[in-house]
């Protein structure tokens, strides 16, 4: 599909030897700079992700979460899951106790042992070869002499000085006399790059035992918080076995909960049953389904996606084909049906991905949750904390129940698509709940409309939070008025729907395809 050039609007980058595909400009150079080096895209991918953990500092941080999967050519698609736990004595009666009846974004509670920066140590020792202080050199150097805030950053920062205004380590590391840096202001983490060298020289132990460590359970425990340096101190993440399903052909590959990637397959195994490619793909009938798929696939997460060791059915059972089948004849094709359970709320994340010259695929995911996690930073280490356990709920029938030790259901999931065992796709979508429906949108956007990369990112996107379905301004309003008609409340959505970034691998001519949102101030670059 070639875009048309009389309206604004980015064409697909393409390149022969490696590109990275990054939420941020700054970023996506360090990734090239990575490649040109001779690192892997593994050591791209982590370079990338530590420099957006500075310079978009709402988004993501080493405070946070990361998940990764790794297709390298010839060799099975390797997994790893980078996500915190809970801390050891956190019990569901003692929160109740104290009056807790949800784990709200800005509770002590949701804070979670941070799993990025052990996860990219693990990454860089299977795939790379750079060691974590080479990888985090760009991100010291922005933190020490300063980036210029851009204009989406500045933009969001904007939003949340009321939060970080509340606590006195976030206000004093991001906030300027009180206020958000301005678009173009250059913007500097002395604390957090000191905190960033230490971890260069002394590797992921100096972040989880230590002055470090010990700075952030102090941080948590003077507001009543039960994350203890001993939990920091037994952190380790996990390489994982990916899951999939076919979607017409493309194998779709994602990594299994705590991820909310399974919510993504279950969608597009509804969608495979019906013809979406017969109807226009902006159509109210194809986003009428889209919507109702998506609201049946997200009942199904609600229910039971949780730390694996807790869930009362198996990834395997809710992958079925015959189980897709049944959910998909519940769909009206011309009316909404009664209302199922909700996803859980919007949230921050950053998302990249790297493919190099012998054409290995890093997708690659980083989040605090929301924005600026749970808005609370050390003051030593100028490490601000994720606020991911807010995905737990209190409830001690539930699998995702809080408790000792569990990782808390994930929003956060790269993804890839696979033909004939070889990758042609690393793909991601940021947007917190609606990560998963994103990725069913870009794939169909991609196998039923024969969109390029970066025409399936552009696509207007909808989604549903509560009871309404939000809509960008990219549908037109009388695909709007026919969504009304079949019992959908439709509302315009201030903000975007997330971003995202993709990469696709064309065997048969040599090149790769790369596409950035422009929801984001982000690029993708290849050479």
């Amino acid at each position: 599909m070639i875009r048309n050039f009389h309206t604004p609007g980015r064409s697909v980058a393409i390149a022969g030897e490696a590109m990275a595909a990054t939420s941020h400009p700054l970023a996506t150079l360090a990734a090239i700079e990575a490649l040109r080096a001779g690192g892997t895209a593994a050591d791209a991918a982590v370079a990338a992700a530590a420099t957006l953990c500075v310079v978009e500092p709402h988004m993501t941080g080493i405070g946070g979460d990361c998940f990764c999967l790794v297709a390298r050519p010839g060799a099975p698609v390797w997994g790893y899951n980078g996500s915190g736990r809970a801390a050891a004595a956190v019990h569901p009666e003692v929160l109740r106790e104290q009056g807790v009846q949800t784990i709200g974004m800005d509770s002590i509670h949701a804070v979670t042992v941070p799993g990025a920066v052990e996860a990219w140590a693990q990454i860089l020792a299977a795939h790379g070869r750079f060691d974590l202080g080479r990888a985090l050199a760009p991100a010291i150097r922005y933190a020490e002499e300063g980036f210029p805030v851009t204009p989406r950053v500045g933009y969001d920062w904007a939003q949340s000085v009321s939060r970080l205004q509340n606590d006195p380590g976030a206000a004093r590391h991001f906030l300027v006399n009180g206020r958000a840096p301005e678009v173009g202001e250059i913007m500097r983490f002395p604390a957090l790059a000191a905190t960033l060298r230490m971890i260069a020289k002394d590797g992921p132990r100096a972040f989880y035992e230590g002055p470090i460590a010990d700075d952030i359970a102090a941080t948590i425990a003077a507001r009543g918080g039960f994350v203890t340096a001993e939990d920091l101190a037994r952190h380790r993440g996990t390489v994982v076995d990916p899951i999939a399903t076919s979607y017409r052909g493309l194998d779709v590959v994602e990594l299994p909960p705590n991820g909310q990637g399974l919510t993504a397959l279950v969608l597009l195994n509804i969608l495979e049953r019906f013809d979406l490619g017969s109807l226009e793909a902006l159509s109210p009938k194809r986003l009428h389904v889209l919507i109702e798929a998506a609201r049946l696939a997200y009942s199904v997460r609600d229910a039971h996606i949780a730390d694996p060791d807790h869930m009362r059915v198996t990834a395997e059972s809710l992958l079925d084909k015959a189980f897709a089948a049944k959910l998909a004849r519940r769909i009206d094709p011309a009316q909404r049906m009664p209302r199922p359970p909700v996803p859980t709320p919007g949230s921050d994340t950053v998302y990249l991905t790297v493919v190099d010259r012998d054409r290995t695929a890093v997708s690659f995911i980083n989040s605090l949750y929301a924005a600026f996690g749970v808005g609370i930073a050390t003051e030593r280490t100028g490490i601000m904390l994720q606020n991911r356990g807010a995905c737990f709920v209190t409830d001690p029938d539930h699998p995702n129940c809080i408790g000792p030790g569990k990782r808390p259901m994930h929003t956060i999931i790269p993804a890839l698509g696979m033909r004939d065992g070889r990758c042609v796709l690393s793909f991601g979508v940021m947007g917190g709940g609606y990560q998963a429906m994103g990725h069913a949108s870009f794939v169909s956007n991609v196998v039923d409309y024969g969109m390029d990369v970066q025409a399936a990112i552009d696509w207007p996107r909808v989604f549903f939070e509560g009871e309404q379905v939000v809509v960008e301004e990219g549908i037109p309003d009388a695909v709007v008025a026919d969504l009304r008609r079949c019992g959908h409340d439709v509302v315009r959505r201030p903000l975007p729907l997330g971003g995202g970034q993709a990469i696709a691998i064309d065997w048969d001519r040599g090149v790769l395809l790369g596409g950035s949102d422009g929801r984001k101030d982000g690029c993708a670059i290849g050479f």
